[in-house]
């Protein structure tokens, strides 16, 4: 468990990625900077090998994904702050951090069209529902950053001693 704490410290600044990214289709950076400070703290304490893994993930994602910002197919909010949010994650339970990254994509496609579909959502004025282009992919994730340590955590509880 105590691999996940800074991810659990970082929770309230996922919520803020969320809610920004459905509100006004924006992840600002001081959002990504944040947590790359946070990062930078954790540092001071966590054991070096992990986290030159942690470093080239997160660089390797980012690199990837200025290019398909390039391509127009991620914003570049969602770059960074994927980036940044991988930096967190511990080596060992990254393949399970793609797993629910890309449950919380198809988790997050479907509440939005979901809340697309109702004339409430639409009176929140929150340019994700409002408008029908594009997708919040910071609502994604956010969801990813905040159930990891969940599915960790049950995950282990079900492995043999």
């Amino acid at each position: 468990m105590a691999p996940m704490v800074p991810l659990l410290l970082i929770a309230p600044l996922l919520v803020a990625v969320a809610y920004s990214d459905l509100s006004r289709m924006r992840i600002p950076n001081a959002l990504s900077l944040v947590a790359v400070a946070v990062f930078g703290l954790y540092a001071l304490i966590a054991p070096p090998d992990d986290l030159v893994l942690r470093i080239a993930v997160a660089g390797t994602v980012f690199v990837l994904g200025f290019g398909a910002f390039c391509l127009g197919l991620f914003g570049g909010g969602d770059v960074k702050m994927l980036s940044a949010l991988l930096l967190f994650v511990p080596t060992p339970t990254m393949p399970l951090f793609g797993f629910v990254f890309s449950a919380s994509m198809l988790a997050g496609i479907a509440i939005v069209l979901g809340l697309r579909r109702l004339p409430a959502a639409h009176r929140l004025g929150w340019k994700s529902i409002s408008g029908s282009t594009g997708f919040p992919m910071g609502l994604s994730i956010a969801m990813a950053g905040l159930v990891h340590p969940a599915a960790t955590i049950l995950i282990a509880s079900r492995l043999p001693v």
